[in-house]
């Protein structure tokens, strides 16, 4: 009886299960409608498995059903420098030897597994990067068919489920070589039948559009010259009319996704753009990145530019330099590089409060079932109670590296650090 009882429990929290299909989760905003999640772990409390890692990066695990996938970078590629705040080993260094490959991992959810790996030789001709990243910085996506994954250096391909090749491109040897100083980040967006891949670099920009199911093209936007985006474009599904949201070097834009008409834009001229945006009823919230950036609360009905007609608030300073913002029963969280967390009244931009976690935080934060998570570089999560208050639940130490922001899906708690995944789970 017991372990009938056992098993049906199972069933159950697998029909509840939802999937995290994408960097930022099921609606790229960070939140899970989870409810069975751990708030306490640590490298061996709470632990369902750990699987390790044979390659770096700092993609985010997504996962579909009963598979969790991932890319990875074997192999060192060139170092374009750039200020190591945790003062750490470098994401790019794996220590093999030899020529740098991309793979694509898929592991089991239940066990961790290993399922299936796909390789791709890199090539010899790779940008540099930041220390903080290699080139498989970009998440993959899957639409439940297929699994796509993009590399920093253009290389681009959609495999099945269960780990077959469908098809390849590399828009750094199609057009021009990806060059943006410290990488490409931008992760692939799903939109319909398409693949939206954002190439914001300063000496040549576009959107393109490929069909899902065979990579050809199906439009190109070309952007022009001077651009710099290390974001992941976001798409806003509204009854008036879908948006893409690109947050890039000159403003704040959103994009008609079908046409590549410039509706509106909002913003002013930051360098290192590098979080995505976030929604909610009718208004969006951004950060714009770099050192101590602006960040802001937009409304997302008007045209042309909007910095007058439908800025609801701006903070000129405090914002992180590359995580993303966490909206929350009406209360923006976000934790920057010098280790301190900030909560915002979303709808007023009023801080509500300041608090020094310490350490550094790259990893952009999540949220289930009124919990908050902040996920700082030594391995530290901060869980918090979502709400106007600051009130720390628990602070669990996984004792690795984790630049990698947290999946959340089927009452797990996917941590990628440097060299595991890790599945959290309430025993």
């Amino acid at each position: 009886m017991t372990r009938l009882l056992g098993l049906l429990l199972l069933i159950s929290l697998a029909l509840q299960a939802e999937n995290w299909p994408q960097w930022r989760g099921p609606s790229a905003n960070g939140i899970s409608a989870e409810k069975n999640l751990p708030v306490r772990w640590s490298a061996t409390e709470n632990v369902a498995w750990k699987a390790p890692l044979k390659g770096m990066g700092t993609s985010t695990p997504i996962v579909w059903d009963d598979r969790i996938f991932l890319t990875s970078q074997r192999g060192n590629g060139p170092d374009a420098g750039g200020r190591d705040f945790a003062n750490a080993q470098t994401a790019k260094n794996t220590g093999t030897s030899g020529g740098v490959q991309f793979v694509v991992q898929a592991f089991a959810r239940s066990d961790g597994r290993a399922l299936w790996e796909q390789v791709f030789d890199a090539g010899e001709h790779l940008p540099a990067v930041h220390l903080k990243h290699n080139l498989a910085s970009p998440s993959c996506v899957t639409d439940g068919e297929r699994v796509y994954a993009w590399f920093g250096t253009g290389l681009t391909a959609a495999l099945t489920l269960n780990g077959e090749l469908l098809w390849k491109r590399h828009l750094g040897e199609e057009r021009s070589a990806f060059d943006i100083r410290w990488g490409h980040g931008s992760s692939p967006t799903l939109y319909d039948d398409a693949v939206l891949l954002l190439v914001d670099h300063p000496d040549d920009s576009y959107l393109l559009a490929v069909d899902r199911r065979s990579g050809k093209d199906l439009w190109k936007i070309e952007r022009g010259k001077g651009k710099r985006s290390y974001t992941t474009p976001f798409i806003l599904r509204r009854e008036r009319g879908d948006q893409l949201i690109i947050n890039t070097s000159d403003r704040i834009e959103s994009i008609e996704p079908k046409s590549g008409k410039v509706l509106w834009h909002v913003g002013e001229v930051n360098r290192v753009p590098i979080s995505m945006p976030v929604y909610h009823d009718g208004i969006l919230y951004s950060s714009r990145g770099y050192n101590s950036g602006p960040y802001l609360a937009v409304g997302v009905d008007g045209s042309g530019d909007v910095t007058e007609s439908k800025l609801r608030w701006r903070t000129p300073t405090g914002a992180p330099y590359v995580s993303s913002l966490l909206l929350e029963q009406g209360v923006i969280y976000m934790a920057n590089e010098m280790g301190i967390g900030t909560a915002v009244d979303a709808e007023t931009g009023e801080t509500l409060w300041k608090h020094r976690f310490g350490g550094v935080f790259s990893a952009s934060p999540v949220a289930a079932a009124g919990k908050v998570y902040l996920s700082e570089e030594s391995g530290k999560t901060f869980v918090l109670e979502a709400g106007r208050e600051l009130k720390i639940v628990a602070e669990n130490d996984m004792e690795e590296r984790t630049l990698a922001s947290l999946a959340l899906s089927g009452g797990y708690i996917f941590v990628r650090t440097d060299d595991h995944l890790f599945a959290v789970r309430q025993r």
